[in-house]
């Protein structure tokens, strides 16, 4: 596996091996050693998966404190543009935001750490995108800020969103709970 630090502290793209022969392809998605020797979170309570068609657009998640998690998520099927924005006050990169192009094809993921909000628009027909967190799903402690109150260079200027996500609050309106701490990084 190779890991590379994106634009926010402690928010890392990971590339693992993937082996390809006449049959297709296999990859290790998560190697205790390695996140260990890298400083990374090891221990993920939930995964989960969704199945989304072109132009979904799913976000902007996360979990409020104490029920805040770590993240590990990556496409197994289809193309995602995924985002992450920075929610801890005093972070060097607060209220910004970085971009990853997530296939299954690449077979990239994308290492989230507490107080990160988290997003992704279908790229391609369909995707399947999984998930691994840190705490189990907490439905009074989830929560999202709205898709477009950053300028994320989003690829669909209308895209398909669920009621819930269109109804979230903005960024400027939202007052994070999440500290930045060198410890996140």
């Amino acid at each position: 596996m190779q890991i590379k630090e994106s634009k926010i502290p402690g928010c890392f793209e990971i590339m693992p091996n993937a082996f390809r022969d006449e049959r297709g392809v296999f990859v290790k998605t998560f190697h205790q050693g390695f996140f260990e020797e890298n400083g990374l979170e090891t221990h993920f309570a939930e995964e989960y998966y969704s199945l989304s068609h072109k132009k979904v657009l799913r976000g902007l998640h996360f979990q409020l404190p104490p029920m805040e998690h770590v993240k590990l998520v990556y496409c197994v099927f289809g193309q995602v543009l995924d985002a992450v924005v920075d929610l801890r006050v005093g972070s060097p990169t607060f209220g910004k935001f970085d971009t990853f192009e997530l296939s299954a094809e690449k077979a990239n993921m994308v290492y989230i750490p507490k107080g990160l909000a988290h997003g992704f628009c279908v790229l391609s027909a369909s995707a399947i995108m999984m998930y691994k967190v840190t705490t189990v799903y907490s439905p009074s402690h989830d929560t999202g800020i709205l898709w477009n109150s950053i300028d994320i260079p989003w690829p669909y200027r209308a895209p398909v969103i669920s009621q819930r996500d269109s109804k979230f609050m903005a960024f400027d309106g939202f007052k994070s709970p999440f500290i930045f701490s060198n410890r996140d990084n």
